[in-house]
């Protein structure tokens, strides 16, 4: 039997639609359904790799996750990641398909695939009792509405009942909500069932009088109001969640006990800034997104993220006059690249077919790595272990590392040059090193996307780092996975106490009642 559809859409981006999705899936499931998420088409430069190897966009993997199932490339068979040149990669069914301006895509090449998103659709409604769908910015896109396959289009395929969600938090919601709907075609008004407040920070008797007069206009009722829920630590989809620090600055502490300082480079074309959730949780952290030199005073460790654009941000960072703090820095306190960072961080960049950028680009020549751009990109889950036994030039114990890879260059050692971890990936088993690591020890990189996020590589690498620059241990360190799973259920019970689920429940034919104590097993 084919799986009943509520699809989330919003009247804007971040909004809260894929959280609010996450937290449909975690209820569904939480009820003893078998629940999957589905996004038909995602722009994100955020992704995550499925058990097979494919590439998706990192929301799916956390709906996914909610639901208790393992993510599937066909929970987002299309993914648009971003170039920075008014151009974007297409990845379809996990691999990449082209690279097209965003014209050619909605305007000529759009429809082709709506077929790869029906079958990905139709595979999974089939094995699940309730699909929760996900739209794209605004359905009330008039200029693309002709080519959409993310909205109101993708909703009529699915027949889903739709809910429209509107955020407070940026002012004009009211106003947002009701020229959404008006927008749509009277048809697909009809598929609006409710609207939702999302964000919302005061008293609710005052936005009482507002509600009335909104389902008087709409015709629709408001299903509830969602308070605004900080510190989640849950994956944003795109670089709006990371905020603007142009004025942060560390000051100078003799305290044993302060926080390690981290700086992250926020490049132009920064790319799975998610990588970092699980060290800025910790509370003996003080992690910062910075893009000047000044913002780097008194940091202890600047990283250097993964970018979708590897040689353009390095020639960003150069002219922004970073690459000098970076290699001085890196004198007396830790360096790491992750990903593109590290490639970075080597020696060169070598791009014979034009990947990325026509020229070889120097790096900032702290690895003894070369890296060549090549149009295979490698999406794999790997795991392995530290090669040398110290990090950060601290002593460790045999130490675990895992991941995820999702590059296009391939790494070439240069002579004495020392590998950080020795890996076996989950698709062939083969072993294969990963990564840098000077002589000294300060500067290290990986291609494992979510390194920080394996509880015992973080702990180890934040006490070295106290250890280096003889801070006392911390006393607290968090457990990421619980931490995880303590903000999904803390989502999903604002969710409950906030909406009324029995009418959305009910939209499906199902009931809303039967909680199974936070379990997200599915009934048989």
């Amino acid at each position: 039997m084919r799986a009943r559809a509520i699809m989330v859409l919003g009247t804007s981006s971040h909004v809260g639609k894929s959280l609010l999705t996450a937290a449909l899936c975690r209820i569904f499931a939480q009820e003893g359904y078998r629940v999957a998420p589905f996004k038909s088409q995602n722009m994100s430069l955020n992704s995550a790799v499925t058990p097979e190897g494919l590439e998706i966009g990192r929301a799916q993997a956390l709906q996914a996750e909610a639901a208790g199932i393992l993510p599937s490339v066909h929970m987002n068979p299309i993914l648009l990641k971003p170039c920075g040149d008014m151009t974007s990669q297409i990845i379809v069914h996990g691999k990449i398909w082209g690279r097209l301006t965003a014209s050619d895509y909605h305007l000529r090449r759009v429809d082709e695939l709506l077929p790869v998103i029906r079958e990905s659709y139709e595979m999974l409604a089939a094995e699940h009792d309730v699909m929760i769908l996900e739209g794209a910015g605004s359905p009330a896109e008039i200029n693309l509405k002709q080519h959409d396959i993310v909205n109101m289009r993708m909703a009529d395929l699915a027949d889903a009942a739709c809910l429209l969600v509107g955020d407070i938090d940026r002012g004009g919601v009211f106003a947002s909500l009701l020229g959404t709907v008006e927008l749509l075609d009277p048809p697909e008004q009809e598929r609006i069932r409710g609207f939702l407040i999302n964000k919302f920070r005061g008293d609710v008797q005052l936005l009482e009088p507002g509600l009335r007069r909104m389902e008087d206009r709409l015709g629709k009722p408001c299903l509830g109001v969602m308070p605004y829920l900080p510190q989640l630590t849950l994956d944003e989809e795109d670089s709006l969640g990371l905020g603007s620090e142009n004025g942060m600055s560390w000051e100078l502490s003799d305290d044993p006990l302060r926080p390690i300082r981290i700086a992250v480079i926020a490049l132009p074309s920064f790319s799975n800034f998610t990588d970092f959730d699980a060290l800025q949780s910790e509370p003996s952290v003080s992690l910062h997104f910075c893009r000047t030199p000044a913002q780097l005073i008194h940091a202890d460790i600047l990283i250097v993220p993964g970018s979708k654009q590897t040689a353009d941000d390095l020639l960003w960072l150069c002219s922004q006059e970073l690459d000098r703090r970076l290699i001085d820095h890196s004198r007396r306190g830790p360096v790491v690249g992750i990903c593109g960072g590290m490639q970075m961080l080597g020696k060169e960049i070598v791009d014979p077919q034009a990947m990325e950028h026509s020229e070889t680009i120097q790096g900032l020549g702290l690895l003894a790595i070369q890296t060549t751009m090549q149009p295979q990109k490698i999406t794999r889950i790997s795991s392995g272990r530290l090669v040398a036994a110290s990090l950060l030039g601290q002593p460790v114990a045999s130490l675990n590392v895992s991941g995820y890879e999702i590059h296009i260059g391939e790494t070439r050692y240069l002579e004495a040059a020392q590998p950080f971890a020795r890996l076996t990936t989950e698709n062939d088993g083969e072993p294969s090193f990963d990564g840098c690591t000077s002589p000294g020890g300060l500067v290290f990189g990986s291609y494992l996307h979510g390194l920080f996020d394996d509880d015992s590589f973080r702990h180890s690498f934040l006490a070295s780092a106290r250890a280096y620059y003889g801070l006392s241990p911390a006393i607290h360190l968090e457990g990421w996975k619980q931490k995880r799973e303590e903000s999904l259920n803390r989502l999903a019970d604002a969710v409950r106490a906030s909406l009324d689920l029995e009418k959305i429940f009910a939209w499906v034919g199902l009931t809303c009642g039967a909680r199974s104590s936070g379990s997200t097993e599915a009934r048989p």
